[in-house]
């Protein structure tokens, strides 16, 4: 990722016609009203107010780090709102118990410079000036107030992906609020009540703002759990390098978008940082350590991991009782989360790396230090590797999910794509976002959803504000009790999942690559017993995707 104007030069060519008809937000779907059960907001009276932070800034968050150079244009500029208007009918912002811990964020959307290796530095957006943006780290039961500022010229949100969030606070833009335009701010509050590993990007033209770096990690600890002695966050994501391979594969007529776009993005970073510009992470003998890999990007990634380990949670869900594993390699798919558990039992050095088909995996190595080591490297050898399969791991049990008879909502989403007027689009039941119709349910029912992926490329399917149980894949029963909020479904692959609808609010389903998003391949969700606290109006300029 990166400013990345050439991509988006071809991306117009390619995907404005499905942006155009699929995406932008279909205002009668939505479902107007009050949201039962918050509280207003203090400090602003009776909403969620969006203030003009450069004549009401609040004292030590000042505008800073800006890049000198002008930001590129939006490829669709927004206009600028009233510098101290209010936002019209915004979900009211949920408010602490009695006695709750409160932990407060302010994160700035601003300009900025970043170095991703050496002699590269690109132009990006990013959450308080760095890529990621600020960690979020949190204790399960603290309620979490986070302040977006937006010191850009285009508009953003924030959305908390996979966290429960109340509906208000999902962050999409003409779903659940409006996107915050320059100059203003908006306050998010929710109780972090569910442990695991998430993260937070802007949803407002999220294929271009999470592209240039509008991302950042929100990590619940459990309240009472045993802390591992080593903990790291590895935010795993693709760049475009100016020059790089653009030219050739815009030149080369037997190549599809997405194997255009494999050469085109040829930078891959951890945390920011590419190549021998990575972090290395720290550790000793007998250390416990924690890795949190949560990819960003737009390509799967298969991470290589020698030596024995276990795979204690996806997307933020414990995996009951995980075996120990060795030498074997976990891919992620885009929006997903791994958290891998390893005991450092040997005094060598050691690399976690990227090892699949990708075409720039030499820039994806991690180093391992453990100290005392004196430099000597653990031997691996490629052939001893095997992948990792999420769908024959953990103790088989059975969930009351994997028990339910009836279901109230039974649906099957079959993910393609097609060539339409000057673009490809992607589709859900051959239809794109404008077309389709919400999906209804109401509080307490159980939903069965079927991907089935009948194009060439991957689909990572994710559902907004709930977890959901992977009931088959292929027709093959999982025996596990494997939670998610982002699935990954390969070309020909056909995953059944199921979800009890306990989350009452308006929400999204997608495709976690977000180009495809863009192009159409996403769907509403609502409850029919939810009335909102927010009207999108008809002057907005909000993009969900």
């Amino acid at each position: 990722m990166s400013s990345k104007s050439l991509v988006w030069l071809f991306f117009l060519a390619m995907i404005i016609g499905g942006t155009a008809a699929g995406i932008y937000f279909n205002e009668s779907s939505a479902s107007n009203g009050s949201a039962a059960n918050e509280t207003v907001q203090e400090d602003t009276g009776a909403v969620n107010l969006r203030m003009n932070h450069r004549s009401h800034g609040t004292a030590g968050t000042d505008s800073a780090g800006a890049a000198g150079e002008a930001i590129p244009p939006s490829p669709s500029p927004a206009p600028k709102a009233s510098a101290d208007s209010a936002q019209e009918k915004a979900a009211v912002l949920p408010q602490p118990k009695a006695g709750q811990p409160v932990k407060g964020f302010t994160l700035t959307a601003m300009e900025s410079d970043w170095e991703l290796f050496p002699g590269v530095t690109q132009a990006v957006w990013t959450y308080n000036g760095t890529v990621p943006g600020q960690e979020i780290r949190v204790t399960q039961g603290d309620f979490v107030r986070v302040t977006l500022k937006n010191e850009l010229q285009v508009p953003v949100t924030i959305h908390w992906h996979g966290y429960p969030v109340p509906a208000g606070m999902d962050g999409v833009p003409g779903i659940t609020q409006d996107s915050v335009q320059p100059g203003e701010t908006y306050t998010y509050g929710f109780s972090a009540d569910v442990a695991g590993t998430y993260w937070y990007h802007s949803h407002q033209e999220s294929s271009v703002q999470v592209d240039k770096g509008l991302y950042g990690a929100l990590i619940v600890e459990p309240k009472q759990s045993e802390l591992p002695d080593k903990d790291y966050t590895l935010i795993l994501d693709e760049w475009m390098k100016e020059g790089g391979d653009a030219h050739g594969a815009h030149g080369s007529g037997s190549m599809n978008e997405d194997e255009m776009m494999a050469s085109m993005y040829n930078i891959y970073t951890v945390n920011g940082k590419s190549g021998s510009s990575i972090t290395p992470l720290e550790t000793k003998l007998g250390d416990t350590v924690r890795l949190r890999l949560i990819n960003a990007g737009y390509l799967s990634h298969g991470i290589r991991i020698p030596g024995e380990f276990r795979v204690v949670s996806t997307d933020g869900q414990e995996i009951a009782e995980p075996a120990v594993l060795k030498d074997q390699i976990v891919t992620i798919a885009p929006g997903e989360r791994y958290d891998i558990e390893l005991k450092i039992n040997s005094p060598k050095d050691f690399t976690i790396d990227a090892h699949d088909d990708n075409k720039y995996n030499d820039q994806l190595v991690i180093p391992v230090k453990v100290s005392g080591s004196k430099g000597e490297a653990l031997e691996v050898k490629d052939d001893q590797f095997t992948s990792f399969d999420l769908y024959h791991y953990g103790k088989p049990a059975e969930s009351d999910l994997s028990k339910v008879q009836k279901f109230a909502l039974e649906y099957t989403a079959v993910l393609n794509s097609r060539v339409d007027g000057n673009g490809q689009v992607y589709t859900i039941n051959d239809k794109v976002f404008s077309e389709l119709p919400a999906l209804q349910v109401k509080t307490g029912d159980y939903v069965k959803l079927t991907f089935e992926n009948k194009s060439t490329v991957d689909h990572p399917m994710h559902i907004h504000g709930h977890f959901f149980q992977i009931l088959e894949i292929n027709g093959v029963k999982v025996e596990s009790v494997i939670m998610k909020d982002t699935v990954r479904v390969k070309p020909g692959d056909k995953i059944v999942v199921a979800f009890k609808a306990d989350n009452p609010g308006n929400w999204m389903i997608h495709c976690h690559e977000l180009h495809h998003a863009a192009g159409g391949m996403a769907q509403q969700l609502t409850y029919s017993d939810y009335q909102s606290g927010y009207t999108s109006p008809s002057n907005a300029a909000n993009k969900p995707e």
